[in-house]
């Protein structure tokens, strides 16, 4: 029997590339709690700084939950490629996990949802950061030792009093 080919969920290629803003999920392969591990965690944030800095990837907000992370990122140039980000922070982490996750960890592909407004990146980059407190690891987001920003101040001290759901999770009018 043939395996059923995978449907492409990319959108053009250009919509990759540039100074946008993108809400990224990306999950373990299976969905595997493999980042409870605090080391791997580590090491999944480590990488994640060095790969952006390389790739001039602005990152506004992350967490690294057990089986997945989320990631509030935006292009500094017109030649930023987040697909090419990606490919290369998994890379990366699968490098320096090698050793201790023989087999691949990380789900292929990955969710993706571009800000239309830039306005809306600190709603989602708080929706990133309560991740951990929703699905109670923390009391506060400012507990938990994964999440944070590389371009902000972390921890801040007042959640916003608007909330933002992603938009695959909101009710759709019937």
């Amino acid at each position: 029997m043939m395996p059923t080919p995978r449907k492409d969920i990319r959108l053009p290629r250009d919509d990759y590339v540039g100074k946008r803003i993108y809400f990224l999920t990306i999950c373990s392969e299976k969905r595997r709690p493999i980042f409870l591990q605090s080391e791997y965690a580590g090491a999944v944030v480590e990488e994640l700084r060095k790969v952006a800095d390389r790739l001039k990837v602005l990152v506004h907000a992350y967490c690294v939950m057990p089986d997945h992370v989320h990631l509030l990122i935006e292009g500094r140039t017109a030649e930023t490629d987040v697909v090419r980000f990606v490919a290369q922070w998994k890379q990366g982490t699968g490098f320096r996990l090698r050793e201790v996750l023989s087999r691949r960890f990380w789900q292929r592909g990955f969710y993706d949802h571009i800000l239309r407004r830039a306005a809306d990146s600190e709603a989602v980059a708080w929706y990133i950061w309560m991740n951990p407190v929703r699905k109670g690891l923390a009391a506060a987001p400012e507990k938990y030792p994964f999440s944070g920003s590389l371009t902000v101040e972390w921890p801040r001290n007042v959640v916003p009093a608007r909330s933002w759901e992603p938009p695959w999770k909101q009710e759709s009018p019937l």
